[in-house]
Parts: C-alpha cells; sequence; structure tokens
C-alpha cells in the first residue's frame, strides 16, 4: 500500500469573494487582503517539506500558486480539472441578483439536486467527479509523495462531503477560509482527511479546525 499525503488550498481572497459574487469560471484577482494571504501561506509552506505544487489554471487559483512558488522554488503545474463549479448563467453575479434575473432557474438550483445543470454550466455531480478524477489521478502520479494542490472552496467542499459521507448538497457544518492548509491521505484506494482548516499562519483561531 503507498500512501500520497495532500495539502489541499484554497486561494487568497479575491475582489468577488468580498463583494458576495459567483465566480465559477469566470475570474477576479487577489484583492490586498487576498495577496497578504498568499504572501503569508507561501511563508508557511517554505517550511514544509513537499514534493509538486498543482494548481488549478483559473488565475486566482494559478496566481496564489505562484507566491507559493516563490518562497519554495517549486514550478507549478497546472491542471484545469481543479477549476471550481462552472455556474453557468449565473457568473459574476451576487446570489440576489441571480435570484431577480433568473427566478425560475434559481429555484431549481436552490432545490440543490445533485444533477442539476445550472444553464451554460455543469451540475454538482459532474464538477465533483471531475474534481475527484484529477485527484486520484495526481495520487498514482505522485505515490508516496505530499503534494500541494491550490483550488478552490467548491473542490474543497466536495472532498470533504466525500470523505465524511456527507450528502453533496445542503448547508456546510464546516468552514473553508480563503488560504488554509487542509490535509488528506489517499491510499489504498480510500481517502482519510487528516486535519481540516489549518488558519494559525493567518492569524486566526485554530478552532475552525473542528467545525
Amino acid at each position: 500500500m503507498t500512501a500520497t499525503q495532500f495539502i489541499l488550498v484554497r486561494h487568497g481572497e479575491t475582489i468577488w469573494n468580498r463583494e458576495g459574487r459567483i465566480q465559477g469560471h469566470l475570474d477576479s484577482p487577489l484583492n490586498p487582503e487576498g495577496i497578504a494571504q498568499a504572501k503569508t501561506l507561501a511563508e508557511r509552506l517554505r517550511v514544509e517539506s513537499f514534493d509538486a505544487l498543482i494548481s488549478s489554471d483559473l488565475g486566482r487559483a494559478l496566481h496564489t500558486a505562484q507566491y507559493i512558488a516563490t518562497r519554495t522554488g517549486h514550478a507549478v503545474s497546472v491542471d484545469a480539472r481543479l477549476r471550481e463549479r462552472h455556474y453557468g448563467v449565473f457568473q459574476g453575479m451576487t446570489r440576489s441578483e441571480a435570484k431577480s434575473l433568473y427566478p425560475d432557474v434559481y429555484a431549481l438550483y436552490h432545490d440543490e439536486s445533485v444533477t442539476y445543470p445550472i444553464p451554460g454550466g455543469e451540475s454538482t455531480q459532474v464538477c465533483f467527479m471531475r474534481n475527484l478524477e484529477c485527484l486520484q489521478e495526481l495520487a498514482t502520479r505522485y505515490p508516496a509523495n505530499r503534494i500541494v494542490v491550490v483550488t478552490h472552496g467548491g473542490v474543497l467542499d466536495g472532498l470533504h462531503r466525500h470523505v465524511m459521507r456527507l450528502p453533496y448538497v445542503g448547508s456546510r457544518a464546516f468552514t473553508i477560509v480563503n488560504a488554509s492548509l487542509n490535509w488528506f491521505t489517499y491510499e489504498d484506494g480510500k481517502w482519510r482527511l487528516d486535519r481540516w482548516g489549518e488558519v494559525a499562519h493567518l492569524g486566526l483561531s485554530e478552532s475552525l479546525d473542528d467545525v
């Protein structure tokens, strides 16, 4: 049996994060807070031994990964399968705007069917299978290694639910902090959550690990 350890990282905060806008496959640059988070994250990972650095190809994740690479000396490998869910017609809007402009579509989205594709976008199920396929392929590619993966809140959400056997829809009972570290192990075809929501490097309480 060969175990691969993952340190999954959510990108730093963006302008649209702060505004409450749905990003999906669109992008918004890191805001000053997000840049500070990425730099602090890079310093935290500088003292952590790991073998590879992989990122979503979306700018907010890739820019976060590049800050890490500058401090750790790793090359950044990019994989588009690590993208956030495609939110179709909702992208770029706040949820209140989406509800106002597309009330029928928003009602179906709010019903939280895992198989419902937002027009122009994808379903929760399709997104998660894309993400999971990528992560399991990375585990095969880097056996007995530790790898850092810079990705998105939705990707972390899906993997957490999968590992903890939670429903793929519904309100989260856990927090996903920008620039947090989340530790998983993949071994013998199975996932294990080792540590969730490491945020001490951000000056936040590590009590988030328990939610």
